[in-house]
C-alpha cells in the first residue's frame, strides 16, 4: 500500500459528535475529505448546517441524556450503514473559581464531558470489538495535563477522557481497535471564547507561550484526525497527541 493510500477513508463511516461547529466541524470536513461517510450528532441545528456543508447526515440528540444518546447513536448507526470510526468532539465549559462551582454545574460538566463520552465508545466497541476492527477517536485537552484556571469540572473530565482513552485501548487493542485521544491546544472555538474573546490580558499571555505565534483552528486538527482514523496509525494504541502549537514544549 502506498504512503496515500494509507490517509484514504474510502468507504469508511464515520460518526463524529458536536460536529457542528468549532472543532467538530473541522473533524468532521476532515474526514469527509479524506473520503468518509459522515454523520454528524448534536444537539442543535449546527448539526443540520455541518452535515451539509460536507454532505453528510445529520442525527440531532442531547448528549447529556443517556437515553437520547442511545437513540440518536443507533439513527446515526442505521443512517450510515455500520460504523467504522467514532469521533467524540463534543463538550462543555462552565469557567467558575472552584469554590464558586455549583454541583449542577459539576455534574453536568462530567457528564457530558466524560460519562457521554464514555457511553458512546461502549456502543461503538460493542460493534467494533467483535468485527475485529474499528477506530475510535476521544478530545482530550491542553487541560487533561494540567490543571488550567477557573475550570475544576473541566480539568477533571479532561484529565478522565485522557485516561479513559488509554484503559478502553488496553481492552480492544487485542481486538483490532485503535483507541486514541487528540487534545488540542488554545484553539479559537465558542468553548474558549472567553479567553480569546472577552479576556484580551490573558489572551496575550496565551499568545506569549505559542512557539507557532499564534492561536489554533479548528483545521489544525484535520491531519491528526485523519491519521488516527486511517491505517497509518494501526499500530498506534492508547496516544493522547497534543495538537497544540508547541504549548507543552515550552
Amino acid at each position: 500500500m502506498s504512503a496515500l493510500a494509507l490517509f484514504d477513508l474510502s468507504g469508511r463511516r464515520a460518526l463524529v459528535t458536536g460536529g457542528g461547529g468549532g472543532v467538530g466541524l473541522g473533524i468532521s470536513e476532515a474526514l469527509a475529505g479524506a473520503g468518509a461517510r459522515v454523520a454528524v450528532l448534536g444537539r442543535s441545528e449546527s448539526a443540520d448546517a455541518a452535515a451539509a456543508r460536507i454532505g453528510g447526515t445529520a442525527v440531532r440528540a442531547n448528549l447529556a441524556d443517556r437515553d437520547d444518546l442511545r437513540r440518536g447513536f443507533d439513527d446515526a448507526v442505521e443512517a450510515l450503514g455500520g460504523l467504522d470510526i467514532l469521533v467524540t468532539s463534543h463538550g462543555t465549559l462552565h469557567a467558575d473559581p472552584a469554590l464558586e462551582t455549583s454541583f449542577e454545574h459539576w455534574d453536568q460538566t462530567i457528564e457530558v464531558n466524560l460519562t457521554s463520552v464514555f457511553e458512546l465508545c461502549r456502543l461503538a466497541g460493542e460493534l467494533m470489538v467483535p468485527r475485529g476492527s474499528g477506530k475510535i477517536v476521544t478530545i482530550a485537552s491542553m487541560l487533561s495535563f494540567q490543571g488550567g484556571f477557573r475550570a475544576a469540572a473541566y480539568s477533571a473530565s479532561k484529565g478522565g477522557v485522557a485516561q479513559l482513552t488509554k484503559a478502553l485501548a488496553n481492552e480492544w487493542a487485542p481486538h483490532g481497535v485503535n483507541v486514541n485521544a487528540i487534545a488540542p491546544g488554545y484553539v479559537k472555538t465558542r468553548l474558549n471564547r472567553h479567553i480569546w474573546r472577552d479576556d484580551p490580558a490573558r489572551s496575550e499571555a496565551v499568545l506569549g507561550r505559542l512557539p507557532a505565534g499564534r492561536w489554533g483552528e479548528p483545521d489544525d486538527l484535520a491531519g491528526a484526525v485523519v491519521f488516527l482514523s486511517s491505517a497509518a496509525s494501526d499500530y498506534v494504541h492508547g496516544i493522547v497527541l497534543p495538537v497544540d502549537g508547541g504549548w507543552l514544549g515550552r
